[in-house]
């Protein structure tokens, strides 16, 4: 599609969108990217492919299918693969940048708020509120993902087989997901069938065509791969990302909370496959359990904060650095040193993501209908879905039962609650929300705000402490 005299200004290019109206467009879309990523998916693609006709239906779903490849969230690595496509890497960075903004901006307020009066009475019950929605929103994740992705039986047990090795043998997630993708990887490359299912994410055969988006059906001339481009891509952000990580533990020490903080939540943006639900599991036990950043309910309280504001749910990284700096400020004040844990979580956290857009974008945008690519996919998020619902499960205990007790059997170790420690009104909490989401079809932000409201009653009712 041609837009006349589009290339009459040198700062319009070929398609005719300037940099002014994407700035608009993405900021719009980053204040409506609320829900997690199947919601805001879906607010891109009514903006981009019906409503702005930027891009055709085929290549949306072509570049979601490949963030989803990578780790990080594919949401917001979608905003910058489209933006950097549209207006190459200052359209990325502007599109990705946006993105998450709202949610930094909103998770670092909800800290302060939360380190200052989280003790307090109120504030303690908005959030118990706010923990019986958060688990029936995750268990709605494991339904839906697992309508989308668990297509047959090879697929169904890869999906047991995770929640197997994650809940009861104790097995890191970072190696499930390498060894789920490897699985897939020589799958799909054989020709299996029980892998050719597309991911979850199959290309429409109707919608808007390459002809007519504004993008047009060649590869622009800056996403062509050259060896270059590349090396020089890769030297930008590994060192954005990496010489902050190495100054810290140079003038720290490993030792040192905010070294810890870096090296930590660096390592988690290399393996965060299958999106915030996959990785909390192993964040909250490696933030509780190993590190004693954080208590169990307070990663559900962090989950709660970024179910209800814009952006990425893996913004709830923000928090949990924000409150191992705050409890470990050294000679700092721990609001100072909360905010810069909270910033430098999200910092290595979300740098890579550029990385891996700006270095493997040109590549990605020239692949078209991988199947060895295809089966890795399939095989991810079918294992995704045993460690969502091991995250639904861990949540559970700890939210509804306030003792548990560890049980060892060889190389079995799990959690077992202690029944006669329930909390009574936090199970009944809990049945609403998922009646409610489940049978009543209540949306998740009416969910949370109900459960949040009675958390409040019920205090103010003297029901709880």
């Amino acid at each position: 599609m041609t837009v006349p005299n589009a290339t009459a200004r040198p700062d319009v290019p070929a398609h005719g969108v300037t940099l002014r109206e994407a700035i608009r467009v993405w900021t719009r879309i980053a204040l409506l990217s609320f829900g997690g990523p199947a919601g805001q998916i879906a607010v891109m693609h009514r903006i981009l492919v019906e409503e702005k006709r930027w891009v055709s239906e085929n290549r949306f779903l072509h570049a979601l299918n490949y963030c989803m490849l990578l780790p990080g969230p594919e949401a917001q690595q979608l905003a910058t693969y489209i933006g950097w496509l549209m207006h190459r890497t200052r359209g990325g960075l502007i599109a990705g940048g946006l993105f998450i903004l709202p949610g930094i901006v909103a998770i670092m307020g909800l800290s302060w708020i939360y380190a200052l009066f989280g003790k307090v009475g109120i504030v303690s019950a908005l959030f118990f509120g706010l923990k019986a929605a958060v688990l029936a929103i995750v268990l709605e994740a494991v339904v839906r993902i697992g309508k989308r992705a668990l297509k047959n039986r090879f697929l169904i047990a890869l999906a047991a087989a995770a929640f197997v090795a994650i809940f009861f043998l104790k097995v890191p997630f970072p190696i499930i997901i390498l060894m789920a993708g490897l699985i897939g990887y020589i799958g799909g490359r054989a020709g299996m069938a029980q892998f050719q299912v597309g991911g979850g994410h199959r290309a429409a055969k109707t919608g808007l065509t390459d002809a007519e988006s504004l993008l047009g059906e060649d590869v622009p001339a800056h996403a062509r791969p050259t060896v270059r481009g590349a090396l020089r891509s890769a030297a930008v952000w590994l060192t954005l990302w990496l010489v902050p990580v190495i100054a810290l533990l140079a003038a720290f020490g490993p030792g040192d909370v905010f070294s810890q903080i870096a090296v930590f939540f660096s390592k988690m943006a290399m393996v965060t496959f299958g999106g915030a639900y996959a990785v909390l599991a192993y964040v909250a036990q490696q933030a509780v359990e190993h590190y004693g950043w954080l208590k169990p309910g307070e990663m559900l309280d962090g989950l709660g904060m970024a179910e209800t504001t814009p952006g990425p749910l893996i913004m709830v990284l923000q928090f949990v650095g924000f409150m191992a700096a705050f409890r470990d400020p050294g000679s700092l004040s721990p609001l100072v040193a909360g905010t810069l844990g909270g910033l430098l979580a999200t910092w290595v956290t979300f740098t890579p993501c550029f990385l891996w857009i700006f270095l493997g974008a040109p590549f990605i945008e020239i692949m078209r209908d991988n199947k060895a690519l295809s089966g890795a996919l399939s095989a991810i998020t079918a294992a995704v879905v045993g460690v969502i619902l091991n995250l639904a499960i861990w949540f559970a205990i700890h939210t509804i039962f306030a003792q548990v007790h560890p049980v060892t059997w060889g190389p079995v170790q799990f959690d077992a609650p202690v029944l006669q420690s329930v909390n009574v009104w936090a199970l009944l909490l809990s049945i609403a929300a998922v009646i409610a989401m489940f049978r009543v079809k209540v949306g998740m932000v009416a969910t949370l705000a109900a459960t949040s409201a009675v958390g409040i009653l019920l205090y103010l009712a003297g029901w709880i402490p």
